[in-house]
């Protein structure tokens, strides 16, 4: 079968087209013919590691998100599994088989079933983004701990970056749950991407004040921030946080210190939550595959630029490209085509 494999850390460069062997699926494991594969930011990180040319072994298949058909599955698994369609989360995570190949190995835990409703598209989009979403949206005090329609009603959250893949996430599920979502964008075009995700107010943050765009829509604050640039936006984030609410913080604004207003997030009682999928609560992580399943069912989801994540297919040879696409800030969601 063809893989895509990095032996060493570095650019998209270091990976590289090559045949392994195919291996049958060990006790809990299902073997899984990948479709699609999607890349996230975390995906090149871990490629880049924290200095280029360290070797990598086992090598490393990249790309946690991916989407298929159980192939084959292990001892101790359910033989009802078996073609199944499934779309796969954590795929890499401490684990040298990513979904960058034809068929990937997998706990199978980490192959939830995909409608038939849904594309392999939309199944190799969800993983990072969609629980990553799930995650910020429910670690606020006095909020819901699941999600599902009515389930943020009278509720506001404020998404930082609705263009983004996260973002975009955030917007859907939080509007599925019936919020009022408030994001901020950086430019007219990722505005209309944000509204097509669903938002019901958009803010340019380049041209508008943020604080005052904010208070006019929720003069009690929002509830729940989904913060995606702490470090540049925290004195934003409290001034507009509500009681009790909550500022979760997914990604690490390019390696900025964060300086953390005390006093004003004292005033509010507001809570900071760093959120990492991978080391996120297991409970927390099992409640986020139930509730984005449903929102599939639901058709809540969705991908595509009618959904404000426009697409960006690269073929199995040409992962190194959408590494690179990823790595560049392209908007939208990268996906190799693993298959037809």
């Amino acid at each position: 079968m063809r893989a895509i494999v990095y032996d060493r850390t570095g650019d998209p460069d270091v990976l590289h087209l090559v045949e392994r062997d195919l291996r049958d699926p060990g006790p809990g494991e299902v073997r899984v013919r990948v479709v699609r594969s999607g890349v996230n930011p975390t995906d090149w990180k871990s490629r880049r590691g924290a200095r280029a040319g360290t070797p990598v072994s086992p090598a490393q298949v990249p790309n946690q998100d991916g989407a298929g058909v159980v192939d084959a599955v292990g001892p101790g698994v359910a033989a009802a599994l078996h073609g199944l369609r499934v779309w796969l989360w954590e795929a890499a995570w401490q684990r040298p088989d990513g979904t960058a190949q034809e068929y990937a190995i997998v706990p199978a835990a980490h192959a939830v079933p995909l409608p038939d409703v849904a594309s392999f598209d939309l199944g190799a989009a969800l993983g990072v983004p969609f629980v990553t979403a799930h995650r910020c949206l429910t670690v606020t005090e006095e909020g819901p701990a699941r999600l599902g329609p009515g389930a943020l009603a009278g509720r506001t959250v404020l998404v930082s970056g609705g263009a983004g893949a996260v973002g975009n996430a955030a917007i859907q599920l939080a509007r599925w749950a019936d919020a009022t979502v408030i994001t901020t964008v950086s430019s007219p075009a990722k505005a209309q991407l944000a509204a097509a995700a669903g938002a019901d107010h958009v803010i340019d943050y380049r041209t508008q004040d943020v604080v005052a765009e904010v208070e006019k829509i929720a003069p009690a604050g929002v509830h729940t921030i989904v913060e995606v640039a702490a470090a540049a936006n925290a004195d934003i984030d409290v001034a507009v946080v509500a009681p009790n609410g909550s500022i979760a913080v997914y990604a690490d604004d390019g390696g900025q210190p964060l300086s953390l207003p005390v006093r004003a997030s004292m005033q509010t009682n507001a809570r900071w939550q760093f959120v990492l999928l991978y080391t996120a609560p297991a409970p927390a992580k099992a409640v986020a595959l139930d509730d984005v399943a449903a929102a599939i069912v639901d058709g809540a989801v969705r991908v595509g630029d009618a959904a404000g994540l426009p697409l960006h297919h690269f073929p199995l040879e040409q992962t190194a490209a959408a590494h690179a696409a990823v790595e560049g800030g392209v908007v939208g969601k990268v996906l190799v085509d693993v298959a037809d």
